[in-house]
């Protein structure tokens, strides 16, 4: 399956929000709560961030998404979401490649990422790719591993 990643506009915001709600429904029960991407304005995200979304080749459908944020000395991976009727295709691999990439682009030599403590399927996921476990905090009421990766 072809994708095409490009920078989001605010004409996708409706889209990216159908997305991550999408990709995050099922952690609701395990979390007892809404994870903390289904509770961003991504408006605004787009706005002030790197948001960058990949629509399937052949429809335009938003299939997946990233949002960064720049900080001082590295760059967070906020969100990498793939909406489940594309999930299995790689996607979530090269939006992480892209993730990587920008990062580099803009001068850093890591990125980190965090996910919940929960998500232990994503942990590995994120292991796999190089992401080394750095801490684990409370954060705005969420349980959150925090990993790096030097690029």
């Amino acid at each position: 399956m072809n994708f095409i990643i490009r920078p989001a506009t605010q004409t996708d915001a409706p889209a990216i929000t159908a997305c991550v709600e999408a990709s995050y429904q099922h952690y609701i029960q395990r979390m007892g709560k809404k994870p903390g991407p289904m509770l961003d304005n991504y408006g605004a995200l787009i706005e002030e961030h790197l948001v960058f979304v990949a629509t399937s080749a052949q429809n335009d459908t938003l299939a997946g998404l990233l949002v960064l944020i720049e900080q001082a000395d590295t760059v967070l991976l906020d969100n990498v979401a793939v909406h489940p009727n594309f999930q299995g295709h790689g996607l979530g691999k090269r939006l992480m490649q892209k993730a990587e990439q920008e990062t580099q682009r803009l001068g850093y030599s890591s990125i980190i990422l965090y996910t919940h403590e929960l998500m232990t399927e994503n942990q590995a996921i994120y292991q796999k790719l190089g992401y080394a476990e750095t801490h684990r905090i409370t954060e705005k009421g969420f349980k959150r591993v925090y990993m790096q990766k030097r690029l």
